[in-house]
């Protein structure tokens, strides 16, 4: 088995991957915002990339955005095949590597999205027009055979995925995966705020690959854009979206905080020390002050 050390060349490729990440939420977000703010509405990943080809530093974050996607999706693959995290090997870890693999392979398809609007190569529904790339994917799948129940198992996982990531904030599970810090600790509101965020998102688009499959009807799938569109037509829909597009932008720094302090165990030094730790240990001197 390979020692702790031997994996340290693949740090850099996680922070890069994570800070890919970082970079599309805070776009989408942030844009989103400025859009609403200005009495539009809020902008799908497609259109804050579109949104972003039409300025020279918007070109230069959709190149750092195109990197970071690559960087994640190797990131993952590495990730599963050395099991660098310690899933292990048992059902639940197999279906966790199994998971990065697919997590790798949807910001791999996102990575070369960017490629095509930097190229000039888009089709035109990156402005916003015309069916969703979500709904043109759905579309593709579904003429497959068994094309219906592969994106009901899709809506069904991506539920699943939705349920994991409102688990973890709930329980602040993330903390186990990130090194000691006292900034993070005192600002551990933002991370969860914007886990909870990701996990509604992720939900609805989850609850349109369902919907799509049983009624088998692609244009019923969508991302983020129409996830924001379903969300502002809800009571109060428009305080719901923009308070989704803060927690966002939480998410965007759960994002750069894992590029810099993830704990990565297989290429860790030493004793690991962790946030989950560090917040215990806070909570053990202030109850023994209070008695």
């Amino acid at each position: 088995m390979a020692g702790k050390d031997d994996f340290g060349w693949a740090i850099p490729i996680m922070r890069a991957g994570y800070g890919g990440r970082a970079l599309v939420y805070l776009a989408v977000a942030g844009l989103s915002l400025w859009a609403i703010w200005r009495g539009g509405d809020a902008q799908g990943t497609e259109s804050a990339f579109a949104t972003l080809e039409r300025s020279t530093w918007g070109v230069v974050v959709l190149v750092l955005i195109a990197i970071g996607m690559a960087a994640y999706a190797l990131w993952r693959l590495i990730d599963a095949l050395w099991d660098l995290e310690d899933y292990g090997t048992d059902g639940k870890g197999l279906i966790a590597r199994i998971g990065m693999v697919v997590t790798g392979l949807v910001h791999l398809a996102l990575g070369a999205a960017v490629v095509k609007i930097l190229l000039g190569s888009g089709d035109g529904e990156a402005g916003g027009e015309g069916q969703s790339g979500v709904s043109k994917l759905t579309s593709q799948v579904m003429s497959m055979p068994g094309g219906v129940w592969l994106v009901g198992i899709a809506g069904v996982c991506t539920l699943g995925a939705a349920i994991y990531y409102l688990h973890k904030a709930w329980k602040e599970e993330y903390r186990d995966t990130l090194y000691a810090n006292e900034v993070l600790s005192r600002w551990n509101w933002v991370l969860k705020a914007g886990v909870t965020a990701q996990g509604i998102i992720v939900g609805v688009i989850g609850g349109f690959l369902l919907f799509a499959a049983l009624n088998a009807d692609p244009s019923e799938a969508g991302g983020v854009g129409e996830a924001f569109d379903w969300l502002a037509q809800q009571p109060f829909g428009n305080v719901l979206v923009v308070l989704i597009c803060i927690g966002l932008l939480g998410f965007a720094v759960f994002c750069a905080v894992n590029a810099a302090y993830r704990i990565v165990p297989k290429a860790a030094d030493g004793d690991i020390r962790t946030l989950a730790d560090k917040m215990r240990e806070g909570a053990r001197r202030a109850k023994a002050k209070a008695t």
